[in-house]
Formats: structure tokens, C-alpha cells, sequence
């Protein structure tokens, strides 16, 4: 066997494999979307095979319980207005503790990275409290306070690291042409730093939009609920009615998918930035 045939077999196994991967991680995709189809029994019978006849009776029921305009609304102001705010705040907080070094600035830096290594299960009892006195109990606003608080620290953390391998001689040469601060980091600094705010803002999109624990304990009234708190009531201590289940995350997952499709470009263009950049 010559080379080139050695070569055309190694890459056929490895785009099989990776084929193998992808129906892998499709599968509950595919196992969740088609039990939002099927009755409850046919669930129970087999819950891989297709359903008898595609029948919506579900997704409409979820529709009108749980309201799924209203509370995909609240999903959907909660994660944006989050993930901005982290963006802007990590970002320009990174950049000024990167470019003005010193005790101050990693006294700074520490602290706050130092809440990455406290499990938020000690935090719950403590900020139920907090978040009680200051009204921010079953409130968007209170909850997008809150996620600013846990989602910070880690943006900060990418961020401090990427903005010290650019080139402090870009923006000397825009203060020499007649740049301030802000106009360094809106015009030179943000275009620069696209990769790796894509990155963060597909990981906190993610992690926001999906969560549970946080708007369980934050939010008490049906009107202010996220969809995954809102999907919860069908699952029950005695029963679970899971093609209602199954439709109500298949709301949930949907957005998230075709948000990951746009946004994966940006990761591929951050990875080969990377990769040739110096």
C-alpha cells in the first residue's frame, strides 16, 4: 500500500468516526424532538422509534399551558441583556487591569477570580437573603444582576489573558493619531478581541438560557418564568407526562441549536486566528 492509498484510508476512518460522533450527539436531539410527537404510551413502548403519525396535539397544549411566547420572551431579554452587560464589563475591565499593572490591579484580578472556586451551592442561602432585601426577588432585572455577578469573573479571566498577546504598539500608534481611551477600545481593542468574545458569548448564551437553579430561586411568579423553569411543572415526584415534556424542551433546545449553527463560523475563525497568529 502506497502512501497516498495509506492517506485515503486514515482520512475515510477518521470522517467515519467523526460520523459516528456527530449520530452520537444527535441522538437525544432526535430521541427528545420525536417524543413531543407521541403519546404518552408510545413513549413507554419505544422511545427511539418514530411516532405512529405526527400529531402537534402536544406543542400546542404547551403552547397555551405554559405560555411559551411569554416565557421565551423572558428567556430571551434575560440572556441578552446578560451576556452584553458581561461582555461590556469584563471586557473593559480585562483591559484596563492588563494595561495598568501593579498591586492594585492584581489584588483586583485575584479577588474576583478567587469566586470561580466557590460552589454556588454555598451562595444560594446567602443570596436568597441579599437578593430578598434588596427587591430583587422575581425580578428580570434582579436575575440579570445576578448573572452579571456569576458570569463576570470567567469572562474577565479570557479576556485578561487574550488582551495581554495584543500589542500595546497598536494602540500607542492610536493615541498618536489622536485616539482617547475609548476610542483604543471601541475602535481598536473590540475588533481585535471578536474571537474571543464569540467564544464567551456562546458560553454564557449556553449557560444562561438553559439554566434552572438560579431562576427557581430567584423567581416566583408564573408571569417572570424562563422556559426551563416553566417546562419543569411536567415533571412531577409521581408522574411525568413526558410528551408534554418533550415538546416543552423542544421549544427550549431549538433556539439554542440555530444559535450554535450561526455562531459556530466564529469559533472556527477564532481557533485559526489563533492558530497563525505571531
Amino acid at each position: 500500500m502506497n502512501n497516498q492509498q495509506h492517506y485515503g484510508l486514515s482520512k475515510l476512518t477518521l470522517e467515519l468516526m467523526m460520523i459516528v460522533l456527530g449520530l452520537l450527539f444527535l441522538f437525544p436531539l432526535y430521541i427528545t424532538f420525536i417524543s413531543g410527537f407521541k403519546t404518552y404510551n408510545e413513549i413507554m413502548q419505544s422511545a427511539w422509534s418514530l411516532p405512529q403519525s405526527f400529531d402537534f396535539h402536544n406543542f400546542a397544549t404547551v403552547w397555551k399551558q405554559i405560555n411559551i411566547p411569554g416565557v421565551f420572551m423572558n428567556s430571551l431579554i434575560v440572556t441578552v441583556a446578560s451576556v452584553v452587560f458581561i461582555l461590556l464589563i469584563s471586557s473593559a475591565a480585562a483591559y484596563q487591569l492588563v494595561r495598568r499593572p501593579g498591586i492594585i490591579s492584581n489584588i483586583v484580578f485575584y479577588s474576583i477570580l478567587s469566586s470561580l472556586v466557590i460552589p454556588f451551592q454555598t451562595l444560594m442561602i446567602p443570596l436568597v437573603k441579599i437578593a430578598s432585601e434588596l427587591r430583587l426577588i422575581d425580578s428580570l432585572y434582579g436575575l440579570i444582576f445576578v448573572y452579571c455577578g456569576f458570569g463576570i469573573p470567567l469572562a474577565l479571566f479570557l479576556y485578561h489573558g487574550f488582551i495581554k498577546a495584543i500589542p500595546r504598539e497598536l494602540e500607542e500608534a492610536a493615541h498618536i493619531d489622536g485616539c482617547g481611551v475609548f476610542g483604543v477600545y471601541f475602535r481598536i481593542l473590540l475588533p481585535l478581541m471578536k474571537p474571543i468574545t464569540s467564544t464567551i458569548a456562546i458560553l454564557h448564551t449556553l449557560w444562561i438560557w438553559n439554566d434552572f437553579l438560579l431562576p427557581l430561586i430567584m423567581l416566583t411568579s408564573a408571569k417572570n418564568k424562563t422556559l426551563p423553569l416553566a417546562s419543569s411543572i411536567y415533571f412531577g415526584e409521581y408522574s411525568n407526562e413526558w410528551g408534554l415534556a418533550m415538546a416543552a424542551l423542544s421549544f427550549a433546545i431549538i433556539p439554542m441549536v440555530v444559535f450554535f449553527l450561526i455562531m459556530q463560523k466564529y469559533i472556527i475563525q477564532g481557533i485559526t486566528s489563533g492558530a497563525v497568529k505571531g
